[in-house]
């Protein structure tokens, strides 16, 4: 029986659905029964009784489920070990943030390190006017960006950071009195402009086209990353909401940062190039995925 079938057989035995099994595992569902009916006419007897209305294992199959299983489970544990074994001769992921996001992801850097001793993590500067084209052309190997990200050729990994928003504004403005800021006031306000190239849904879901009363925000000159928007916003010619962590490590004089509770919870998650998943792509992302999101 190949690796295939057998994560074929065992996926249905624990979603004992055809249609969910076959959509796990980003196969036909043709594909599955194929599957089963060659191991059953191998064994010479029926795996699953199937019905209308529910398909179960039978006795063999539930046998052939455990015994598998634990075929299984050292398989991969013997695939994760040589994985391990690879990652320690020495390795290191260039991971794109904003700003200073790399300083909250400090604690994952660590456990990652911990667990891969012989790789290590760089970071580099996520431009926000084309944030995909580090990825796509490798000079990042994944990129740490703010959800959605819906493109075809990306995958998106395990959330690592989720905070609130902010709204930075000169500290002669006039929200600066009032201390906090809304959706609304982006109406009243210029924006930065992440330019054509910075997908329209991406930019939109940290700076929206409209308020919630339905006005029109204006996008104003454009910025590729956060040192540009702060300068605009401190020269008075915008206003633009950024994650919170821009609170946190920049003090620039001539800028205050308001809170907006009105605003969506931010989530940042790890995206890499679809096709250039490795070993230790997919060792930070477990590390990731096991650690659990960083609260701002």
């Amino acid at each position: 029986m190949e690796l295939r079938d057998i994560e074929i057989f065992l996926t249905l035995a624990e979603e004992l659905h055809f249609g969910r099994t076959a959509e796990r595992l980003h196969v036909s569902q043709a594909r599955v029964s194929q599957a089963i009916r060659t191991q059953e006419r191998r064994i010479g007897t029926a795996l699953f009784e199937r019905t209308s209305r529910r398909v179960q294992l039978t006795p063999v199959g539930r046998r052939l489920r455990t015994d598998l299983q634990q075929v299984h489970d050292l398989l991969q544990a013997a695939l994760a070990r040589a994985e391990a074994a690879g990652l320690s001769a020495g390795q290191t992921l260039k991971v794109g943030v904003f700003g200073y996001a790399g300083h909250e992801l400090r604690p994952l850097v660590d456990e990652f390190r911990t667990r891969y001793p012989g790789s290590d993590i760089s970071f580099g500067e996520v431009n926000g006017v084309d944030p995909f084209n580090a990825l796509r052309s490798g000079a990042h190997d994944v990129n740490v960006l703010w959800l959605p990200v819906l493109e075809p050729d990306l995958t998106v990994g395990p959330t690592v950071l989720v905070g609130r928003r902010v709204l930075a504004v000169a500290s002669d403005h006039p929200l600066a009195e009032r201390g906090h800021a809304c959706l609304e006031d982006l109406g009243d306000n210029h924006v930065a402009d992440f330019g054509p190239d910075a997908p329209t849904y991406w930019v939109e879901s940290m700076v929206p086209t409209r308020t919630p009363q339905g006005r029109r925000i204006r996008r104003g000159p454009i910025a590729r990353n956060i040192h540009e928007i702060l300068s605009l916003v401190a020269s008075g010619q915008c206003v633009h909401p950024l994650g919170e962590i821009a609170a946190r490590y920049n003090k620039p004089p001539g800028i205050v940062f308001l809170p907006m509770p009105d605003a969506p919870i931010l989530q940042w998650a790890l995206t890499w190039r679809s096709t250039a998943d490795s070993p230790a792509i997919r060792a930070l992302a477990g590390t990731a995925a096991e650690f659990g999101p960083i609260q701002l």
